[in-house]
């Protein structure tokens, strides 16, 4: 979120009171101020590099917030002990969830402030980083998560955070937001802030080895439809989309063979750079119809996050090509990896595009149909209302309205290869 648009033909106002959005999309045209806050280090076994590069941000009693499954892997055991090694003293909050909500950011805030902790460690995925993010606006600046909902409502420094992914996925890693479930509403509120940036990200594919089957494939699509939404996007502009196009290149040719070839290294370095990557680009421009519509299915039906961007993915791509600059966005992008020529003719470059990403979804074994995700067909009218006032869902290059959202949710339970919009 560090980008700003301005100078545009048309500007559609939001639901959040401080962003406007621009409906022209060459992105040469766009403006940005992109000041880098995240210094990050990439290299097999570079966790080992943690002890020293927390000591050079003053750490001397760590919060390390990380989840079950990062601590039954040893991973969290690891860290720890590259941490006291440097004589820094550690607290676990080993609770993180999937879909943090306000309550487990409570329960997080309640362990670091009577351990009286000077810097926090992110370990996992995008739930641990966005729950040690949650942490760190409420320990320094106070009140509740809801406060933050928005940008830049931290009026006092936050504690310095490093973030170690373990998953190729969200790209948290490199953006300023927490992303946190109203414990009660389900509603996920963005709560970003420059301060919230970790200061470090360190980015060792090793960590990555562990990941159980279906998280590779769920985190790997993610990471895919991040790089594809980016590149598209009203916010987008002429720095976004070399991350945008970069990460697309670094994952969709290296998926298949994570998924073929789990002990790859090479590949899931690839993957992880590429998820970074991709996270820097959202930081620059948004995201848009795809994770508007993906939101609500998790927070009504607890669709895994990577499953339901999976299956709006295909649809709001087609949608959005019906829009002559996202199609031409698609085949530039489509053209990076070479799946495409642009030059060959836009619409052929979608198809190509659609088509690769379709087999990327049938090779992670992603369900095509949200009734085979247990989604409540009769939901649809409440859940394309939320996705409507998702916002994201501002930032989509082509302007998506409730009754779109309809439309693609009835495509989405379709039987697959029968999804079309027209």
């Amino acid at each position: 979120m560090s980008s700003a648009a301005h100078s545009q033909k048309e500007t559609v106002q939001n639901t959040h009171p401080s962003v406007q959005v621009t409906a022209d999309l060459e992105p040469g045209s766009i403006s940005f101020d992109h000041q880098p806050r995240t210094r990050l280090i990439f290299g097999a076994n570079s966790v080992e590099r943690l002890g020293e590069l927390a000591r050079g941000l003053g750490a001397r009693k760590s919060l390390l917030v990380t989840d079950s499954g990062i601590v039954a892997a040893g991973h969290a055991e690891r860290v720890q002990r590259i941490l006291e090694a440097s004589g820094i003293s550690v607290v676990l909050y080993g609770k993180a969830r999937e879909n943090p909500n306000t309550q487990d950011v409570d329960e997080c805030v309640a362990v670091a402030r009577e351990a009286g902790i000077d810097s926090i460690i992110g370990l996992g995925g995008g739930s641990s980083m966005d729950t040690a993010k949650g942490c760190n606006f409420l320990l320094t600046n106070g009140g509740r998560i809801q406060d933050y909902w928005g940008m830049g409502k931290a009026a006092k420094p936050m504690l310095p955070l490093i973030a170690i992914p373990t998953t190729a996925g969200t790209g948290s890693e490199c953006q300023s937001f927490a992303l946190i479930a109203d414990e009660k509403t389900h509603q996920k509120m963005a709560c970003g802030d420059p301060k919230a940036a970790a200061r470090i990200a360190i980015l060792d594919p090793v960590l990555t080895l562990s990941q159980p089957a279906r998280v590779a494939a769920c985190t790997g699509i993610d990471t895919i439809a991040h790089a594809v939404e980016t590149a598209v996007t009203k916010k987008r502009n002429a720095l976004s989309l070399m991350y945008s196009h970069e990460a697309f290149k670094l994952t969709v040719n290296s998926f298949p063979t994570v998924m073929r070839e789990p002990k790859n290294l090479e590949a899931r370095g690839r993957m992880l750079l590429g998820a970074a990557l991709a996270g820097t680009a959202i930081e620059n421009s948004m995201l848009g119809a795809i994770h508007a519509a993906a939101n609500p299915l998790t927070a009504h039906f607890g669709v895994v996050h990577g499953q339901a961007v999976g299956i709006m993915l295909p649809l709001v791509v087609r949608f959005n090509g019906q829009d002559a600059i996202a199609r031409k966005g698609y085949a530039e992008l489509a053209s990076a990896p070479e799946i495409a020529c642009a030059s060959d003719g836009h619409h052929e470059a979608l198809e190509a595009l659609i088509a690769r990403l379709e087999g990327l979804l049938n090779l992670a074994q992603i369900p095509r149909s949200l009734a085979d995700c247990g989604v409540d067909r009769s939901k649809i009218k409440i859940m394309a209302a939320e996705a409507a006032n998702q916002w994201t869902a501002t930032f989509n290059p082509r302007a998506v309205s409730e009754k779109d959202f309809v439309e693609l949710y009835e495509a989405a339970f379709r039987p697959r290869g029968d999804g079309k919009l027209s």
